[in-house]
């Protein structure tokens, strides 16, 4: 646990602090951390005193000769789980190293702890983000995923949850984000990782117990918290572990067509459109061309804002910043143009459907 990296750290932030040297010795007694490079990898027998009774050893101006490698000083035992790791050695007068030598072995052994938590925290999110990874895949290692699941100790149990969240300009770091967002959610029920560069996804297991609402109402609000703008989608529950990477493709067309400003949507919301786009490209793009074949660019828009208002004349007209009487003029002429006739269902529909293939292109 005592690496050379972390005993460099703990010398240069202690150091600077007591304007005084600190030398860190390993396992071995030997100085792997020091003001003076000199002195590294050399034998402190100072240390191998410490490491061998337990006890702190100060060495006073006269006593250096019996001690190879030692300076005067404080040489104090380094503990991690009740363990001795290491040694630390303050040089100087061992008089009055006494109150600095405590406050010194303090600070080391919490910035040695922490180091461990923050080890551990990312050994655990390397793990679950291996499990995604493979959840995810076409072909998944089962073997993977349950060696994963084992080590991070956690369970999927049928009913499961897709969530996929596009992020950018967040301010916290990656596990900071990953950590709100497992708290929101409850750690015991998502394995929540990053796949891309700005894509979070998180999988929910035990869908039985709640609802899909129990999760994104928390999410939303914890994104909002942390000021991040954001886009999430959400899939059916489904029941099979297989059944993770049909979810991630639906998330993934979810967010793909639905419009820019939506934060959150629901993949039962844009399922119908999403299998339009998984029609015949050269099939659909007759079906369209036949349906809409002189469509401008503007009557396009009157279609689509007339269909997202729930071929509600008023508040479509409201919508487009027209007069109800210059809306309905347009509707008339798309209805001549195309012979489909959008204040009808059955026309409405073959419209919406020739509208959402030229949208794919």
């Amino acid at each position: 646990m005592l690496t050379r990296k972390i005993a460099r750290a703990i010398v240069r932030e202690t150091s600077k602090r007591i304007h005084r040297n600190i030398n860190i010795m390993d396992v071995d007694g030997r100085i792997i951390a020091t003001r003076d490079n000199s002195r590294i990898d050399s034998l402190h027998e100072g240390a191998l005193h410490v490491l061998d009774s337990g006890e702190p050893l100060l060495i006073h101006p006269g006593d250096s000769a019996d001690w190879e490698g030692a300076q005067p000083g404080i040489n104090l035992p380094i503990l991690f789980k009740e363990n001795i790791i290491g040694v630390i050695g303050i040089t100087g007068d061992p008089a009055e190293m006494e109150d600095i030598g405590a406050l010194v072995k303090m600070t080391t052994e919490l910035m040695i702890k922490q180091e461990d938590i923050a080890s551990q925290m990312e050994w655990k999110q390397r793990t679950t983000e291996m499990v995604i990874e493979q959840l995810l895949s076409k072909q998944p290692s089962y073997s993977d995923i349950e060696r994963g699941l084992s080590r991070l100790d956690f369970q999927l149990t049928a009913p499961f949850m897709s969530i996929l969240i596009e992020v950018s300009d967040w301010a916290v770091t990656n596990r900071t984000l990953i950590e709100r967002l497992e708290t929101a959610v409850g750690t015991d029920t998502c394995l929540a990782g990053f796949i891309s560069v700005h894509r979070l996804f998180i999988g929910i297991t035990d869908m039985d117990k709640v609802t899909a609402g129990t999760f994104i109402t928390p999410i939303q609000e914890t994104l909002h918290d942390l000021g991040i703008p954001f886009r999430l989608s959400y899939s059916l529950p489904f029941t099979n572990i297989e059944g993770f990477h049909q979810s991630y493709l639906d998330c993934d067309l979810a967010l793909r067509l639905s419009s820019p400003e939506k934060e959150i949507i629901p993949f039962t919301q844009m399922e119908v459109k999403a299998l339009i786009h998984q029609l015949d490209k050269k099939m659909a793009s007759r079906f369209s061309r036949r349906v809409l074949p002189h469509l401008s660019e503007s009557a396009a828009r009157t279609l689509d804002m007339f269909f997202r208002h729930n071929l509600n004349l008023q508040k479509t007209a409201d919508a487009l910043y027209v007069h109800r009487n210059t809306l309905i003029y347009r509707i008339h002429k798309i209805a001549e143009e195309t012979g489909h006739d959008p204040r009808n269902f059955e026309d409405a529909l073959i419209l919406q459907v020739a509208l959402w293939i030229r949208e794919r292109g």
